[in-house]
């Protein structure tokens, strides 16, 4: 009989359910996965090196976002967005996030400062190897810890599903042009504004930033 503690089993396999969705949103996120495109679990699986369970559970999990679709006896299609469907995430995202993240400008401690800065740099990182995937999820990860120093944890959670349901298609095509590293310095530049307290440069950064993201998706 095992000396395991009841319910660690079960426990471990939430942790693995959550661990795969988390890889299958940066993977969609970062364009990996395509649009239109059906997966079936088992050619999942292999991708991420685990059984075929987890991964079901997880792109069950991505289905109820309305990140992918099932199909029966066939696996998952990868949701596509319209046009305007983006141009309507990206007009949502500024009307949350622009006036959030200029609020801050001058009102971040030097502590503040100092934990945004190392995520920056992962973001400069990611984007100078090309590594798309942690790209994106250093990059998820700086705006939405930006956006929770404003105290408002509800706008977080809907700026993180908003991120996740628009993906940046485009960023394959900015990683061959060499385009990535550029765009990813616009996250210095930000930080630097509002530890300056700069909020007219702050909200104008925002803005472009948001625009690129936007320009991305339409030429990708």
């Amino acid at each position: 009989m095992s000396d395991e503690p009841s319910g660690t089993s079960t426990v471990a396999h939430r942790s693995l359910r959550s661990q795969v969705a988390e890889a299958l949103r940066g993977a969609l996120v970062a364009g990996e996965l395509e649009p239109g495109t059906v997966y079936s679990a088992p050619t999942l699986a292999a991708r991420f090196g685990v059984s075929a369970t987890p991964v079901r559970e997880a792109m069950l999990d991505l289905a109820k976002e309305g990140l992918v679709d099932a199909v029966r006896n066939k696996g998952f299609r990868v949701t596509v967005v319209s046009d305007r469907a983006l141009d309507e995430l990206t007009e949502i995202r500024e009307l949350l996030e622009v006036p959030t993240v200029t609020r801050l400008a001058g009102r971040l401690s030097a502590a503040d400062i100092d934990a945004l800065r190392p995520m920056v740099a992962q973001i400069e990182e990611t984007a100078d190897t090309g590594d798309l995937i942690r790209y994106v999820e250093a990059d998820r990860e700086f705006h939405l810890r930006l956006l929770s120093l404003g105290g408002n944890e509800q706008l977080v959670t809907i700026v993180g599903e908003l991120r996740a349901r628009a993906r940046l298609y485009g960023l394959h095509r900015l990683a061959r042009q060499g385009d990535l590293s550029t765009s990813a310095r616009e996250h210095t530049a930000l930080l630097d504004a509002l530890e300056a307290g700069d909020a007219e440069a702050v909200e104008k950064l925002m803005r472009q930033h948001l625009g690129h993201v936007r320009g991305i998706w339409a030429q990708s």
